[in-house]
């Protein structure tokens, strides 16, 4: 048996939840909802599609995966945003992948837009995840932000695409930006981290030339600047908050 397990974490999602379910209808075995106390209508549009739905507060990103992961029922687990759906093509690539075995896990390309616009470039695309995987072999580093993955065994890479529209506009990225710029600066304290002004300085540029020049951000006009800008003050605001609350600590 190959059965699949889609697991999706969600908090505040009435805008695309839905979108999202109803790209694995009629595809998936199994769909689990793990819902961070939304205050819209999420849960009420999940209910609609599933019957599976958790409620639990998200504290460690990390683990808070893991717990979702362990609530579904079969072996094999796909992990989607509630931003993203899955498309035709890999629809039928996923389950050929498993039946023909060999790995514990697969990568999958996220075709990622901002609006209606399509990024192929600056590391935007393919930009592959492992989003597939045997539950019994794969885990996430039990941190705030960024946690790493774990596998036991090989990780194979599928070709189709899962496509995020992680951003409606603009406003939204700069929203991303700043919300996990905190978690980022959060993370250097509880860690011990120490983060100089120089290394700061270094950081930003760095950021900016790797995104821009290196990845190509270029070639995807205005959109590709801001993205890199975008990259560089992600390092800007983790450092100044980093700061912010180092001060606060020491008083």
């Amino acid at each position: 048996m190959n059965a699949i397990s889609v697991v999706i974490l969600t908090k505040n999602e009435e805008s695309c939840i839905a979108e999202s379910l109803e790209s694995l209808k009629g595809w998936a075995d199994e769909v689990v909802v793990v819902d961070d106390l939304s205050s819209d209508r999420t849960v009420e549009i999940v209910k609609i599609y599933t019957d599976k739905v958790f409620i639990k507060k998200m504290d460690v990103e990390g683990s808070h995966r893991n717990w979702a992961y362990a609530q579904a029922k079969n072996d094999w687990v796909l992990s989607l945003d509630a931003d993203e759906q899955v498309t035709e093509e890999l629809k039928k690539e996923i389950p050929a992948a498993i039946a023909a075995g060999g790995y514990a896990a697969y990568s999958i390309p996220l075709r990622n837009f901002i609006g209606g616009y399509w990024v192929k470039h600056g590391g935007w695309y393919p930009a592959s995840k492992v989003r597939l995987f045997r539950k019994d072999k794969f885990k996430y580093e039990e941190v705030e932000v960024h946690p790493r993955v774990f596998i036991e065994g090989v990780c194979g890479h599928l070709k189709c695409d899962i496509v995020h529209k992680g951003y409606p506009d603009i406003e939204h990225f700069l929203g991303s930006v700043n919300r996990q710029s905190t978690l980022e600066a959060r993370k250097w304290i509880n860690t011990g981290r120490r983060m100089s002004l120089g290394r700061a300085i270094w950081r930003i540029g760095d950021r900016f030339m790797r995104r821009y020049l290196r990845k190509k951000a270029y070639k995807d006009g205005l959109y590709g600047f801001v993205i890199a800008y975008f990259d560089s003050l992600y390092q800007l605001l983790s450092y100044v908050k980093y700061r912010e609350m180092k001060k606060k600590i020491n008083r």
